[in-house]
C-alpha cells in the first residue's frame, strides 16, 4: 500500500465514536480486573467505581467543552494548544505508552480466556494469534473499522445486559440456582467494607485502568463527522453507560459469589455462570469475554496509531508517522504498535503468571496523568475562547479544580503505597525520561 502525507478520513459516525470509547473501557478492567478489585476491597469496591465514575464525568465534560470549541483538535493537540511543545510531548508519548500497555494486557487477557477451552496452549502463542487478527482489522478504512468496532462492542454490551438481567433473577430467587441467601454475601465475610476505607483506596488504581479509554472520544474527534454537534451527546451517553455496566455487574457478582471466594484464574462472570449451574452458559460467556477484550485491544491499536499521527504533525514524533495510505490509514503507526505487541507476547512467554498483574498497574498511573492534563488544559484554555460554547462544564472552575485535586491525591496515594513499588518505579521513571527527551527534542525542533 502506497503511503504519503495525507489527512485522516472523516469516516466515523456518532454511534462509531460512542462504541469505540465504550470498547476501550469495557474490557479487561471489568471482565478480569474486577476479580482483583473484589479481592482488594470486597463489596465496597463499588464505592471506588462510583467515585471514579464521577471523576470520569468531569474529565469527559472538560474534554467535550474543548472539543466543541476546537473540533479539529484531539486530546494531544488540545494539550499542545494549552501548554506548548514540552507538556504536549510528555502527555502524547505517555498516552501512547499507556495504550500500548493496555493493548498488550487486553491481548494477553484474550489469550488467557482462550485457555478456558485450550488449557495446554501456551499463552504467548494465543496472544500472537489474537494480535494478528486485530492488526488486520486496523488496516481497513476507518469507516469499516468503526463499523466492525460497533458490532464488537455491541456484543459485549448485550452480554452485560443479559448478565445483569440473569443475575438479578438469581439474586431475587426468581431463577432457580444452588445459591442460598445471596443477599447475605454483601454483609458476611467481614462486612461491606471488609478491608476498610484503605481497601477502597487501594482498588482505585485498577478502577482508573478500567475507566481509561473514555478519552478515546477525544482521539477520534478528528475522524468524526459533525464532531461539534455530536460529541456532547456522545460523552454523556458514554459516561452513564459505563457506570451502569461496572457498578451493577459487580454488585451482582458480590451477591452470588462471596467476595473472598472470587478466583483470579478466570473471569468472575464465568464463575457466576458456573456456580448458577446453567448448562453451556459459561462457554457462551467466555466467548463474549474473548470478543470483549479483543474489542478493547482493537481500540488500543486505533488510539496508538492516531496519537502518533497527531504528534508527528506537531513535530513531537518522527515525520514518518504523519504518512497515511490512500485510504487514510497511518500505516507506520500501526507497524510500530505491532512491534510493541510482539514484545508484550515475549513478556507473556517469560512470565505468564505475573504479566497481567504487573502491566495492569502501570496504565492506572498514566490514565490519572492523562486525565489531569485534560482538566488542566480546560482551565487554561477557557479564558481564550472567542465565544462561550453551547456545551460547558457546570460549576466552572470549582468542579474542574475539585477533579484535579482528587486525581492528584489518588496519584500521590499510590506513589507512597509500598504495594505499588514496581508500578511507581516504572511510571515515574518513564515520566522522567520523557521530561528529559522533551528538552532534547525542543532544542532539535528549534
Amino acid at each position: 500500500m502506497e503511503t504519503h502525507k495525507q489527512d485522516l478520513k472523516k469516516g466515523l459516525l456518532p454511534r462509531h465514536v460512542q462504541f469505540i470509547a465504550l470498547a476501550g473501557m469495557i474490557g479487561t478492567g471489568i471482565f478480569k480486573g474486577s476479580a482483583e478489585t473484589l479481592n482488594i476491597a470486597g463489596p465496597s469496591v463499588v464505592v471506588a467505581y462510583l467515585i471514579g465514575g464521577l471523576l470520569l464525568f468531569i474529565v469527559m465534560s472538560a474534554l467535550g467543552e474543548m472539543a466543541t470549541v476546537y473540533p479539529n483538535l484531539n486530546v494531544q493537540r488540545l494539550v499542545h494548544k494549552a501548554f506548548g511543545f514540552q507538556t504536549s510531548f510528555i502527555v502524547g508519548w505517555l498516552y501512547w505508552i499507556n495504550w500500548i500497555l493496555v493493548t498488550i494486557v487486553e491481548l494477553i487477557a484474550a489469550a488467557s480466556f482462550l485457555q478456558y477451552w485450550f488449557p495446554t496452549a501456551p499463552l504467548w502463542i494465543l496472544s500472537l494469534l489474537c494480535a494478528a487478527l486485530i492488526v488486520g482489522i486496523n488496516l481497513f478504512q476507518v469507516k469499516h473499522y468503526g463499523e466492525m468496532e460497533f458490532w464488537f462492542a455491541g456484543i459485549k454490551i448485550l452480554a452485560l445486559i443479559l448478565f445483569i438481567a440473569l443475575g438479578l433473577l438469581i439474586l431475587f430467587g426468581i431463577f432457580p440456582s444452588s445459591i442460598e441467601d445471596p443477599v447475605s454475601n454483601y454483609t458476611a465475610h467481614g462486612g461491606f467494607f471488609p478491608n476498610g476505607i484503605g481497601g477502597v483506596i487501594s482498588a482505585f488504581l485498577v478502577v482508573m485502568f478500567s475507566y481509561g479509554g473514555a478519552e478515546l472520544i477525544g482521539v477520534a474527534v478528528t475522524e468524526t463527522k459533525n464532531a461539534k454537534q455530536v460529541l456532547p451527546k456522545v460523552i454523556f451517553g458514554t459516561v452513564w453507560r459505563v457506570i451502569i455496566f461496572y457498578v451493577i455487574p459487580i454488585l451482582i457478582i458480590c451477591g452470588i459469589i462471596p467476595w473472598n471466594q472470587v478466583s483470579s484464574d478466570n473471569s468472575p462472570f464465568v464463575q457466576v455462570f458456573d456456580m448458577a449451574g446453567i448448562p453451556g452458559a459459561a462457554h457462551i460467556m467466555n466467548f463474549v469475554l474473548v470478543t470483549a477484550v479483543l474489542s478493547a485491544a482493537n481500540s488500543g491499536i486505533y488510539a496508538t496509531s492516531r496519537t502518533l499521527y497527531a504528534m508527528a504533525q506537531s513535530g513531537e514524533a518522527p515525520r514518518a508517522f504523519a504518512k497515511t495510505t490512500n485510504n487514510g490509514i497511518p500505516l507506520n503507526g500501526i507497524a510500530i504498535t505491532t512491534i510493541s505487541i510482539l514484545i508484550g507476547a515475549f513478556l507473556a512467554y517469560m512470565t505468564p503468571d505475573q504479566v497481567i498483574g504487573y502491566l495492569m498497574s502501570i496504565p492506572g498511573f498514566t490514565v490519572i496523568l492523562i486525565w489531569l492534563s485534560i482538566c488542566s488544559a480546560q482551565l487554561k484554555l477557557r479564558p481564550r475562547y472567542e465565544s462561550r460554547p453551547a456545551f460547558t462544564v457546570k460549576g466552572h472552575p470549582f468542579v474542574t479544580g475539585v477533579a484535579i485535586v482528587a486525581l492528584a491525591l489518588i496519584f500521590f496515594a499510590f506513589i507512597f503505597n509500598p504495594n505499588n513499588v514496581i508500578g511507581t518505579f516504572v511510571c515515574l521513571g518513564t515520566v522522567g525520561i520523557l521530561i528529559l527527551l522533551s528538552f532534547i527534542f525542543k532544542k532539535t525542533d528549534q
